[in-house]
């Protein structure tokens, strides 16, 4: 008689739905970046537009992978939130400290340091799609199929 610990049941809970909550993640945060440029009227800056490049074929591919249970999907979409995510740490950086903006200025549109809204003093829309980027990563990390 085996006992299953609490740390094996998460697990397992995770490798079960892994898959289900990245792509749920990836799903709120295209459906938020549509929010804000569409029925807001924000204009996304030259890095939302790269992030939105790295997130939106996430929602098609984790959504059908989730759909098939197929976890090979893992080792292909994880580089896409790992360079989203670079791009949003960078983002974020240009918002905290706009000075790193004159290195490297937006060459279309609105200035990438540009902050349309500002909830509680710190929530922006880069630091949002970070979370998202870092969320899916976790998700498909504690989503992959167990190596024995």
């Amino acid at each position: 008689m085996t006992t299953t610990t609490e740390s094996e049941i998460y697990e397992s809970w995770f490798q079960r739905y892994g898959l289900y909550l990245a792509w749920l993640v990836a799903l709120v945060a295209t459906g938020g970046s549509l929010y804000f440029s569409e029925v807001r009227g924000f204009i996304p800056c030259d890095l939302c537009w790269y992030q939105r490049i790295f997130m939106y074929p996430q929602v098609i591919l984790l959504g059908i992978a989730a759909y098939r249970s197929e976890r090979r999907i893992i080792g292909y979409v994880l580089p896409l939130s790992v360079i989203g995510m670079l791009i949003s740490i960078y983002h974020n950086f240009e918002i905290w400290f706009p000075k790193v903006g004159e290195m490297m200025p937006c060459r279309s549109g609105i200035p990438c340091n540009y902050d349309y809204l500002n909830w509680l003093g710190f929530i922006t829309i880069p630091l949002m799609a970070l979370t998202a980027f870092i969320l899916i990563i976790v998700f498909l990390v504690l989503g992959r199929e167990k190596s024995e």
